[in-house]
Formats: C-alpha cells, structure tokens, sequence
C-alpha cells in the first residue's frame, strides 16, 4: 500500500512539476493557454526514458484529477446568468452543435478516423474546446492518444479564429451583438473568445463571453448523452457496471454550478476553487503527453486536422445562417 501510495505521489508530482511551468507560460501567452503548454511540454519530456515509479500517478493525474477539474470550474458558472443570455443563444446552440456533431460523423467515416477522436473533436467544437474534450473523454473511453490529437487540432483552430473572425465580421458589416453571438457559438476555446470578442468591441466581446458560458453548460446533457450510448454498447458484456461507468463527475459539476450560483461560498472562494480546476487540467494534460508518442501524432495527425477544420467550417457557417435567418446581424 505504501509503495503504491508512493508511486501515485511521484507521478502526480512529476505532472505538476510539468503543469507550473506551462500555466505560467499560458498566463504570459493567454492565446495559447496552459492546458496546450501542459499537453505539448509533457509530450517533449516523453522522448526521454523515466523510471517506472511515475507510470502509476501519470496515469491518475491523466483520468480522475481530469475528472477532478470539470467538477471544480462549475464553480465559475453562474445558473441565472447563463438562463438569461441562454433564452437568446439556445436556438443558434442547437443548429451549431447538430452541425459539428453531424459533421464529425460523416467526415470521421469518411476519413476512416476512430470514433473517439471523431467524437472528441466533434464536441470540443461544438462546444468548449480542452474543457469539453476532458468531460467528455472519460465518458466514451477515450484514449490518451485520442485525446492529444483532439486537444492538438481544436488548439490549431482556436489561433486561426482568433485572427479571422474579426476581420470577417467587419467585411460583413456585423453588429456587436451579432459578431458577440457569432464568436460565442462558433469559436472553440473561452480564451480564443475572449480574445476575438474584444479585438471586435467591448459590448461584442462582453455578449460573446456569457454566451460561450452558456454554450459551457451544455457539456452537461452532451457528455450525458455520449455516456448512455457507450453503457448501451458495453451492455452486451455481463461484466460491465452502469454505476461504475456513468460520468458522476458531471453531477459534480453541476452541484458546484449550483453552489456558485446561490452564494453559499463567497465569490473570491467560488473564484480560487474555479482558478484550481484550471490548473488541474493543465497538470492532467501534462500527464497525457507524457503518455504521447509525438512521433506518432505527427505522422497520423493530417486527418484528425481536416476533420477539425470540416467541424470548424460547419459551426462557424451554421451559426451565420441562422443569424441572418433571425436578422441578428
């Protein structure tokens, strides 16, 4: 037990070792952000050959302190202010991620990728990005691989948007609350909203923030949803345990959403407690790419980039039709 105890520790602390460094790098480059720092200097130390002391706590910080961080930023989620902007956004929501899950399905067979990435990838765009990925991972069974190539494509993306959508949104003459709700529903990660929301207006980059957290929320019902499924394909096997398999994280989630929307903590704790959730991601990146084979990511990596950019072209495309349809330009 206390070998095991140890070797957890080691793991673990090689994952933060690696995390502090790739959090401070995504706070001086916010563009990029923490988590790709953490996934890409993991995957770096991966060429090196390291004793077998870390493989176990490695594995811990890649599945339940992942686990661990979804629960911990619902409490950065407020219930009322989500409902509110979410009465505006919702009707936009279901078109685009219909539009990136449909289109994930079709190009992922077409491309012969595996269903995992297809999903992870389908649901990082339609929804939030790393964030999503890292609900919805442990949810369908996903691989470390898996996951490194969906975080590796969406991140591509993430830069691209950040560059194109303003410049787009003014060739199409966009008001602010258009180019907000463009932005909020069609760019990946909260960062890269931010970041394009703003480069357009301080009313655009306001209205894109809150409904990229209502858009937050749906993590909930998709990764649901995408775990009912995998317990309906496992149920066949006698040994499969719906109560060990259902993402009871995401009712963590939610019970943190809820406490920080009543105020039952003060909001600096609700802030901090959000703030670590944060850093648990990083540190649970680091670990996945100390299990990637870089080499390997690079030479498979084409297709898992086209699927991101047919997701990425649909929701972006979507998102502008239905606008335009609801004259919110």
């Amino acid at each position: 037990m206390e070998k095991i105890t140890t070797n957890l520790l080691a793991g673990v602390a090689f994952a933060v070792t690696i995390a502090i460094p790739a959090w401070y790098s995504g706070v001086q480059i916010p563009l990029i952000g923490g988590p790709v720092f953490g996934i890409l200097f993991g995957m770096i130390l991966a060429f090196r050959q390291r004793s077998d002391i870390f493989t176990a706590g490695i594995r811990f910080a890649a599945k339940n302190i992942l686990q661990y961080s979804i629960i911990l930023l619902g409490f950065e989620m407020n219930l009322f202010q989500v409902f509110i902007v979410g009465s505006q956004s919702l009707f936009v929501m279901i078109f685009t991620l219909s539009a990136a899950f449909i289109t994930a399905w079709l190009a992922g067979k077409y491309l012969g990728l595996p269903g995992t990435t297809s999903t992870l990838i389908g649901v990082g765009t339609a929804i939030c990005g790393g964030s999503a990925i890292a609900a919805a991972a442990p949810a369908i069974k996903a691989s470390e691989k898996d996951i490194a190539y969906s975080i590796s494509t969406i991140f591509l993306f993430n830069i691209i948007a950040v560059f194109i959508f303003p410049f787009l949104g003014h060739l199409l003459h966009m008001s602010d609350l258009g180019f907000g709700m463009w932005a909020g529903t069609a760019i990946n990660d909260t960062s890269s909203v931010v970041a394009a929301g703003y480069s357009y207006s301080q009313p655009a980059g306001s209205f894109a923030t809150i409904v990229k957290l209502t858009r937050t929320l749906m993590i909930v019902p998709v990764t649901l949803t995408l775990s009912l499924i995998t317990v309906g394909k496992n149920s066949r096997n006698s040994t499969f345990s719906l109560v060990k398999s259902f993402p009871w994280f995401i009712l963590g989630f939610l019970l943190t959403s809820i406490i920080s929307t009543t105020g039952v903590l003060p909001s600096p704790v609700c802030s901090c407690l959000a703030q670590t959730g944060r850093f648990f991601i990083i540190v649970a990146m680091a670990a996945i790419g100390l299990n990637t084979n870089l080499r390997q990511l690079v030479h498979k990596g084409i297709k898992p980039v086209l699927l991101g950019l047919s997701c990425w072209l649909a929701v972006a495309a979507v998102s502008l039709a239905v606008q335009n349809y609801l004259r919110l330009w």
